[in-house]
């Protein structure tokens, strides 16, 4: 996926692992295929999985993960990564690395959870409880500040992908909005903690209720409008405005939630087409979410 990735492999982590952990030196390995960015996962044993940066960007991720996730988790309601083990640069990889407890679920289907509005509460729910942590020393997290800050790297995308007709977006459209959008953003929400990255592949979902969220290596303190993601980069028409209801979302927040998930799936989209097809197919899904939001 990226220019300068490091090519892990189960070989790899087992060296790692042993070299770490000899205890759990005698469990399986075996990659799990995920639609990650910077990271890549492997299944150690059953009840155990490894997580190494792809990139140098990934790193500062794992060491966000091993000092946040304990102080978060008794505060939000739904499971998030435990921290079993922290593995240091070994046999020629050279970043940080972790153990965590394996959580079961199911990624959910973009626009067609099985209970879209149950789902929808649940996030709001999560939402809610990120909202309401007050620890003190909180990061800024990632891509939570201004709107504008979004903006020269938004406008290239849409260049991009006026070069690839084959995507058949509607650049002046999107353009249009991402406008609009920036000219009602002066006034911008007092930050409050975020996870800052909820996308489908992130949440785990069991029965059609939320399990757990994962990856909290964007997490920390900007717009409340940056954790709206799951409005249409998951959730129908119906979960929509039920996840808007149960948070009460002004209508100033709403509109910047939906040029910050169009921003991202525009960025997103000429960059990873052909090298992460989950990572694509969502770009495309939020685009047309956006683009024909009954409530637009």
């Amino acid at each position: 996926m990226h220019a300068d990735e490091h090519p892990v492999d189960e070989e790899l982590v087992r060296r790692l692992v042993a070299g770490r952990f000899p205890r759990w030196a005698h469990l399986p390995v075996r990659r799990f295929p995920s639609g990650g960015t910077v990271n890549a996962m492997f299944r150690l044993g059953e009840d155990l999985v490894v997580r190494l940066p792809l990139v140098a960007g990934g790193a500062p991720d794992i060491a966000m993960e091993r000092g946040w996730l304990p102080r978060l988790a008794p505060l939000l309601p739904v499971a998030v990564p435990e921290v079993l083990g922290s593995g240091e640069p070994a046999e020629g990889y050279p970043w940080p690395w972790s153990v965590y407890r394996w959580l079961p679920g199911e990624v959910p289907r973009a626009g067609d959870p099985a209970d879209p509005v149950a789902l929808a509460e649940d996030l709001a729910g999560f939402v809610r409880a990120m909202r309401a942590v007050t620890l003190p020393g909180a990061p800024a997290a990632h891509r939570g500040g201004p709107l504008a800050e979004q903006d020269a790297d938004t406008r290239a995308a849409i260049e991009a992908l006026r070069a690839l007709p084959e995507e058949a977006v509607d650049c002046d459209a999107v353009l249009g909005l991402w406008d609009d959008a920036l000219r009602a953003a002066d006034r911008e929400a007092a930050p409050v903690w975020l996870h800052a990255d909820l996308m489908p592949g992130n949440l785990l979902v069991s029965g059609g209720r939320l399990a757990a969220v994962i990856d909290f290596g964007c997490t920390g303190v900007g717009d409340p409008a940056c954790d709206l993601f799951p409005a249409w980069n998951l959730l129908p028409p119906e979960g929509r405005r039920a996840f808007r209801d149960a948070l009460g979302v002004d209508a100033a927040t709403w509109a910047r939630g939906r040029a910050r998930t169009l921003s991202q799936a525009l960025v997103a989209l000429p960059y990873y087409r052909s090298t992460n097809p989950a990572m694509a197919a969502n770009a495309r899904h939020v685009i047309h979410a956006v683009l024909t939001d009954p409530d637009r």
